[in-house]
């Protein structure tokens, strides 16, 4: 990973989008802004479409991330809602893509356990933890933001363990190389 990076998260939802951008330097990340996409007023499903197409590609255009985080769909009891979560991720990931920004793709389990160390916390818990780690006071009215803010942390983490290399695959080779010394 390069000595400074921006990372923008995305928490995808056809209502409430959440977005998060950390930047990360020698001292590690920092919060820089976080907030929400409120789609409940669209009745339109592609209107939303276009609409969290274009809005995040002005968050992209603004904040120039040098990656995306985004959370996957997670398989519900209702089939309907994970594939409009996908659309509404799918319209993320290309406003990212057409602007050659490089996009990771993170479970919410994953997210949760890098940030709160159990897969199965509370988006009040993972809250908490990304307060503590960014050492800002966020507004518990916007957990959707603040689960962005965690999938952008879970990427940092991602990019900055000596076990992944990118996209968060095990790399012992990687590992081997850069501590030769703790193998025998």
């Amino acid at each position: 990973m390069k000595k400074e990076k921006t990372i923008l998260g995305i928490d995808p939802g056809t209502n409430i989008l959440g977005f998060g951008v950390i930047h990360i330097d020698a001292k590690g990340p920092r919060f820089v802004s976080m907030g929400v996409i409120d789609l409940r007023k669209e009745t339109d499903p592609f209107d939303k479409l276009r609409r969290i197409h274009s809005e995040v590609g002005a968050l992209c255009d603004k904040y120039n991330p040098d990656d995306l985080s985004i959370e996957s769909p997670f398989m519900g009891k209702n089939a309907q809602v994970t594939l409009k979560l996908g659309r509404a991720q799918g319209a993320a990931i290309v406003a990212a893509a057409i602007r050659n920004i490089p996009v990771y793709e993170y479970a919410p389990r994953k997210a949760k356990t890098a940030i709160c160390g159990n897969g199965a916390a509370s988006k009040e818990q993972v809250s908490l933890m990304v307060q503590k780690t960014l050492q800002v006071e966020l507004d518990p009215r916007h957990l959707d933001a603040t689960d962005a803010l965690a999938i952008a942390l879970c990427h940092y983490y991602q990019q900055e363990s000596p076990l992944t290399n990118i996209g968060g695959r095990s790399s012992w080779e990687k590992f081997v190389r850069a501590n030769p010394d703790r193998v025998k």
